[in-house]
């Protein structure tokens, strides 16, 4: 009954809430880490153990996992970052014929959430505004530009004037000249939502997010407001959505405006201030896929006005040998 977090880097908030709500149940099971440099990982160095796994890009990587797994008894992978879910998905039949159950959305459904303009389309089928696109011929200033597949902001810009944009932003075919949704007029927020087995969404948490780095909520606060309405009508039901997905939306401050940005289909940096909040979604995986039992229907009873605010810690390992 051990469960893996894979990827693990920095995710010591989420490691300790896996091992907390694992021991409820399995007071004897583990959780998990691993990485491609897990003596580097303060989330390795806080979960009951941890192995080396080759990076993602390397051909051995699912045999190496899947040997692992069985080493250390797991049943349960959790991932946490983009690249990795697509892989993952691809060889889920594999895994699952090894024993191993990968908590990931359909291959279908993250190849919409890998490619942001598929996602738009997503969106649109669903209800969901989305911020103009435009041809690089044709657009207005100020505009926001992002790669298609792009994540933790990485190549992105704000473009004030022509004078911001370069050559390379025209040539750049992955590169999204987009309607800037201005911040003076907008909150943006990362809403934590858990979809069952049956792709039914199950509870849904809006974090306003009031400080990023490094393309991760640094402060930010849970807000029950119109969101969690809008969500539930036009997300109820999401074809190949189950476990946690993370997905940014625009409000407006004053009018009756949202918009739908992108989706990532796992968990987010920020998910603790959602599970510190009561919005247990590890609980829920441990339910659903190891105890085998149903969980109730829209969960809304978390803590709102919820206040997160990060600062670095230190994870001391003695002995240390690189």
């Amino acid at each position: 009954m051990n469960i893996l977090i894979t990827s693990a880097g920095r995710r010591v908030s989420l490691v300790r809430a896996f091992q907390q709500e694992l021991r409820n149940s399995f007071p004897n099971a583990k959780v998990i880490a691993a990485d491609a440099k897990p003596k580097l990982s303060a989330a390795c160095h806080t979960a009951d153990d941890y192995f080396e796994v080759p990076r993602l890009d390397n051909s051995s990587y699912i045999t190496s996992l899947i040997e692992k797994c069985k080493e250390y008894e797991i049943s349960l992978i959790i991932p946490t970052i983009d690249t990795e879910l697509l892989l993952l998905a691809k060889h889920r039949s594999v895994l699952e014929a090894n024993g191993i159950q990968p908590i990931i959305a359909s291959e279908d459904f993250i190849q919409k959430c890998r490619d942001k303009r598929v996602i738009h389309d997503f969106f649109k089928s669903h209800n969901v505004d989305i911020a103009k696109e435009y041809t690089k011929d044709n657009y207005e200033l100020p505009m926001f530009i992002k790669p298609i597949d792009g994540s933790r902001s990485v190549d992105t810009y704000l473009i004030k004037s022509k004078d911001d944009l370069t050559d390379y932003h025209f040539s750049n075919e992955k590169l999204m000249f987009l309607e800037y949704i201005d911040h003076d007029h907008y909150d943006e927020y990362t809403c934590d939502l858990y979809y069952g087995k049956d792709h039914k969404l199950k509870c849904a948490v809006p974090r306003k997010r009031i400080e990023v780095r490094d393309g991760e909520v640094n402060k930010g606060v849970t807000v029950n407001n119109e969101l969690v309405a809008y969500i539930r009508k036009n997300l109820d039901y999401v074809d190949g959505a189950v476990g946690c997905l993370t997905a940014q939306f625009f409000k407006h401050t004053t009018l009756d405006r949202i918009y739908g940005i992108e989706i990532n289909p796992r968990f987010g940096g920020g998910y603790p201030l959602s599970y510190l909040a009561g919005a247990n979604f590890p609980k829920w995986i441990i339910a659903e896929y190891l105890l085998h039992q149903e969980i109730g229907e829209n969960f809304d009873c978390w803590e709102d006005n919820l206040l997160m605010i990060r600062y670095d810690d230190e994870i001391l390992v003695h002995g240390y040998q690189g």
